[in-house]
């Protein structure tokens, strides 16, 4: 592992604990989902994003919608390490008068491009940057992650035509692909196999890597950014939960509630592992 992706998963291994801690605190939240993108989202605010927290709404900052607008916990952790906000306003977390509300606001939060929440409308307002990103002549990239349960979504699939007719090719996006939803497993509910398959007909760039592997997701941006005219789509296959052993990989750890005690001895644990 070179200097780069060991800096990297460090940084991931930071925003997965203070994710935890971030939640834990306030008792209860989406914390499946936020401890699944945690690498991914390293890669991008430490090494890929072309972003000033000094300069946050620089015009030609590159820009990231959490078009799954629960994980907005890790987002903030990402952008409390980046800068963007103070560590200690995780603490405040879904509380009143809070600036960091459970799903991503931008109106509340420095460093937040997007409010999301309203599942697959994220997405097409990242279509929607880069559609006219494109239009102005702006040499910048947006990055959006959804999630699988997101994917029913029809206006998902709107928006993806959309950018393919379009050749956005200055459009990457991420699906969190941990195979779970609120109610159950994805392929019980309303199956996404064959998902590549779904958006390479679609006209999309399509690529497929393990999603707590940042060397793998460096290489699929790297990839992505040589396709002309084509949008691309990195399919992240994750575990829901990842790294919290009250949680990895169970369904309920979509929302739920969390005691002092398991999230200081998931922390511990993690402390244990990077020793």
């Amino acid at each position: 592992m070179n200097n780069k992706v060991q800096m990297l998963q460090a940084k991931a291994d930071e925003i997965r604990k203070l994710t935890i801690q971030e939640i834990g605190e306030l008792g209860v939240g989406h914390i499946g989902g936020c401890l699944s993108i945690c690498e991914v989202l390293s890669a991008l605010y430490f090494d890929i994003m072309k972003i000033d927290a000094e300069n946050p709404k620089m015009e030609d900052r590159d820009r990231f919608v959490l078009s799954k607008g629960h994980g907005g916990p890790a987002v903030y952790a990402a952008l409390a390490l980046r800068g963007f906000l103070k560590k200690s306003e995780l603490a405040t977390l879904n509380r009143p008068n809070t600036h960091l509300p459970s799903h991503c606001d931008r109106n509340l939060t420095n460093g937040i491009d997007m409010t999301t929440g309203s599942l697959g409308q994220g997405f097409s307002a990242a279509v929607g940057m880069a559609a006219a990103a494109n239009m102005d002549h702006k040499d910048l990239f947006v990055y959006t992650v959804i999630g699988d349960g997101e994917s029913q979504e029809g206006q998902v699939w709107e928006a993806a035509m959309f950018a393919a007719g379009s050749q956005l090719d200055h459009l990457i996006a991420f699906t969190d692909y941990n195979k779970m939803q609120i109610d159950g497993m994805i392929e019980s509910i309303n199956g996404l196999y064959p998902l590549d398959k779904k958006w390479e007909a679609f006209g999309w760039h399509v690529q497929s890597v393990d999603g707590h592997n940042i060397q793998e997701i460096l290489n699929a941006v790297d990839n992505a950014k040589k396709i002309p005219g084509r949008p691309s789509m990195i399919l992240l296959n994750t575990i829901k939960g990842k790294g919290a052993y009250f949680c990895e990989n169970m369904v309920k750890s979509h929302n739920m509630q969390i005691t002092p005690e398991m999230w200081k001895k998931a922390v511990d644990l993690l402390d244990r592992e990077e020793a």
